[in-house]
């Protein structure tokens, strides 16, 4: 073979291990939707990083968050449960997965984490996630892919670490760290309307937040008024509705002099909101009966 023909075979099989290693190193990231013209889609954003989710996604985001709230757990905990979901099922409530591995965080029911009912509900399995995690000795001084690993004991334990900068934006905004920061895009088709979206609304509402769930009785039969403590819970709760808008017919949500509507997509100022002082109340008002 002459020296020119050797030397681009070398430079062929070069290329494919290249080719090859690219491949098998990013396999393991399961990557995050890409948005496309007239889709329906989330964003949370803390300072200049922005996370783009699914419907989906996010609103199973803010569950996790609310969970991990309602359970009085320190804000890393949030972190390593968002960063294991988001490498473990992409933030999915998966149906199966490696064995008998289901759901959110595909915890396997062989392995004593529950029923496949159980840990196909996203509120016992993010509680029993935050349960294993907080018995784990020292957990709190661990890396994330560390403390991850040491509940999940994944075949690739170094996974998670990749989703860092996410699972700390999610957390930020869905403790409500950072303010009007959950942007949801879904247009104005709601699965559901009236009087069955403001039931279904307030079952997940107490489902997801327990005890800490006090709404306030509103005079229009469509809106529902959640009492908050101050401006950090105000926006745990108005981040959580938005990211659960298309599910339960949210139409509008209002916080303090700020405004999401399912029309626009994103926050706005209200101008002056009838609505009660800052820090006080959060409104979600569903689609009405009618069109």
């Amino acid at each position: 073979m002459r020296p020119r023909s050797i030397l681009l075979a070398l430079m062929a099989i070069a290329m494919l291990v290249l080719v090859g290693v690219f491949i098998g190193t990013h396999s393991l990231k399961h990557s995050l939707p890409r948005v496309l013209p007239h889709a329906e889609y989330c964003t949370a954003q803390s300072g200049s990083n922005l996370v783009t989710l699914d419907i989906d996604q996010m609103a199973n985001a803010a569950t996790i968050a609310a969970v991990g709230i309602r359970k009085g757990v320190p804000a890393r905990a949030v972190q390593v449960a968002l960063a294991t979901s988001l490498q473990e099922s992409k933030l999915e409530n998966l149906t199966g997965g490696d064995r008998d591995s289901v759901g959110l965080f595909q915890q396997r029911p062989s392995k004593g984490w529950g029923t496949r009912a159980q840990v196909s509900d996203p509120r016992y399995a993010s509680s029993h996630f935050y349960g294993a995690l907080l018995h784990v000795k020292g957990w709190q001084s661990m890396t994330l892919t560390q403390a991850a690993q040491a509940v999940q004991r994944s075949a690739y334990p170094g996974a998670y670490a990749q989703w860092t900068d996410e699972s700390d934006t999610l957390a930020k905004v869905l403790l409500g760290n950072a303010t009007h920061a959950v942007d949801c895009y879904v247009g104005n088709t709601p699965v559901t309307r009236g009087a069955v979206a403001l039931s279904a609304l307030t079952t997940d509402l107490k489902s997801d937040w327990g005890s800490l769930f006090d709404p306030v009785h509103e005079a229009d039969p469509d809106t529902i008024a959640l009492s908050v403590e101050d401006n950090q819970a105000g926006w745990q709760y108005a981040h959580w509705l938005v990211a659960h808008a298309q599910e339960r017919g949210i139409m509008r949500v209002r916080f303090g002099n700020q405004q999401w509507t399912a029309k626009g997509g994103s926050w706005q100022s209200a101008g002056d909101p009838e609505t009660a002082a800052p820090g006080e109340t959060v409104l979600a008002e569903v689609f009405g009966s009618t069109v």
